[in-house]
């Protein structure tokens, strides 16, 4: 492209400091250097992740930051030794890295890849500087990628050419929301055909665990929130009954034991908040049931429960990204959502033209949206 090699300005979504909204700049882009890939994004979606950079509760973000990490585009240009991608590609970059060399990255049990912020900062390209600028001042990267940039640079590890016959505005749900949900119950979880689940939170990414216990044939699906309106979308995508907590009169742990034969096979903690992940906990069966944690806590959060409901049998466990390793997989998520194999399309309430990103962060905090999505 006639861009190759020069400075882009372009439009930008700007968290200047933690507890403000974002503000939409004129920032200037960098070329890639070597092994890194700029990307023209088309489409973004708005993740509860991004809520919590905008509000500081997310650990060791440098501000003034570009948010986003759910984004579709086209490959700009490439640096020296990018054979991954090239221009004109469409791509999804990869908020979870797979670096291909780490420890991680070579167990086949685990896509925590060691590059990721929760093991070093990813406020900065590897070579600790920032490919953004704006008003003369130097603006951080968000987990390399920040999608809330029309042109964004990432490590050639932070991407995944995709099919391109694929819908940017659709796909974009497969570099968080969908691809996380859904791995937690298929790959985390493991969910067994026949089995009972119960889902703490019904936004995007719980949405995507209901349609991933659903796949693997779980029999009764219930449904947590204490936003009835999202009830509806739930049972339409599998849900076999919701809950609103506020509505029972003892906590929903013991209704869930109640309601099924002393617990659920599986649960699912979607929101990130700490009560909820240890009542996810307490609502599985005493002897079989899986917990798992898919919810991101906030920076700080300490957990305090009674050490017998794992010494009796049930089982804890994270999940980040679905447990996916991105690199490999998300282009195969792509491929079979073109085969119709899924449709994380139902989950698209809103699209909204990037300039009212901050429309879309009030949808989000007001229960009103499950997606919203943001176009260039």
């Amino acid at each position: 492209m006639g861009t190759a090699g020069k400075v882009i300005k372009c439009k930008a979504a700007i968290a200047w400091e933690a507890n403000k909204p974002v503000s939409v700049e004129e920032v200037e882009v960098a070329p890639p250097k070597a092994r890194e890939v700029r990307v023209k994004i088309v489409a973004t979606g708005i993740c509860r992740t991004d809520d919590h950079v905008l509000k500081g509760s997310l650990p060791n973000i440098n501000y003034p930051v570009i948010p986003g990490h759910e984004g579709a585009g086209i490959v700009e240009s490439i640096g020296e030794g990018v054979t991954c991608v090239k221009p004109g590609d469409k791509v999804i970059p990869l908020c979870l890295p797979q670096c291909g060399e780490c420890s991680s990255c070579l167990n086949p049990d685990t896509n925590c890849c060691l590059k990721t912020h929760l093991y070093e900062s990813q406020n900065l390209m590897p070579d600790n500087t920032s490919r953004f600028t704006c008003k003369g001042q130097r603006i951080y990267h968000f987990l390399w990628i920040s999608t809330f940039s029309e042109y964004t640079v990432m490590p050639d590890s932070a991407i995944a050419k995709i099919d391109d016959d694929a819908p940017l505005d659709k796909v974009c749900l497969f570099g968080c929301g969908f691809s996380t949900g859904y791995g937690a119950a298929i790959n985390t979880a493991k969910v067994k055909p026949g089995s009972t689940c119960a889902v703490f939170g019904l936004g995007g990414v719980g949405l995507s665990v209901v349609m991933g216990c659903k796949s693997a044939g779980a029999a009764r699906i219930i449904g947590i929130d204490i936003n009835k309106n999202k009830f509806v979308k739930a049972k339409e995508l599998g849900a076999t009954e919701c809950i609103d907590p506020q509505d029972l009169k003892k906590p929903v742990q013991e209704v869930l034991v109640e309601m099924t034969d002393h617990g659920v096979d599986y649960s699912f903690e979607v929101i990130g908040r700490v009560d909820t992940m240890t009542a996810a906990l307490e609502s599985c069966h005493m002897g079989s049931g899986t917990c798992v944690m898919v919810g991101t806590p906030p920076a700080g959060s300490r957990i305090s429960f009674d050490p017998m409901l794992l010494f009796t049998g049930r089982t804890w466990k994270g999940s980040f990204i679905g447990g996916w390793k991105t690199k490999d997989s998300i282009p195969k998520l792509v491929s079979g959502y073109m085969e119709k194999k899924f449709n994380p399309d139902v989950l698209i309430t809103h699209t909204l033209p990037f300039e009212k990103i901050s429309e879309g962060f009030e949808l989000l905090c007001s229960g009103k949206s499950i997606r919203s999505i943001l176009l260039f």
